[in-house]
């Protein structure tokens, strides 16, 4: 059961760096839309965006983005971060 729970907290830990990832490429394309990544970068980033995008609309349509003026705070990305981290104590409770 160790070697399991191991594996399934390293899948769970890459998930979380494709979340950091994922926030990092929203952040370069909301202050510059025009950027497109190229060359290396272009099969990284739609990785990340592959993987990420299901659960993410599944909670935004759970948990809709709080407008505040002109902006709105996306809470999606949040809640499956804390759900990870939940996710991986309870891993490391059960090994």
């Amino acid at each position: 059961m160790g070697l399991v729970a191991i594996a399934i907290w390293w899948v769970l830990q890459v998930y979380f760096f494709a979340l950091v990832a994922r926030l990092f490429i929203d952040l370069a394309l909301s202050v510059n839309r025009s950027w497109r990544p190229s060359g290396l970068l272009l099969p990284v980033v739609e990785i990340v965006m592959t993987v990420t995008d299901p659960p993410l609309k599944a909670i935004r349509k759970v948990i809709p983005p709080i407008r505040l003026g002109a902006i709105q705070l996306d809470l999606g990305w949040t809640a499956l971060v804390f759900a990870i981290f939940f996710l991986q104590r309870i891993v490391l409770s059960v090994a």
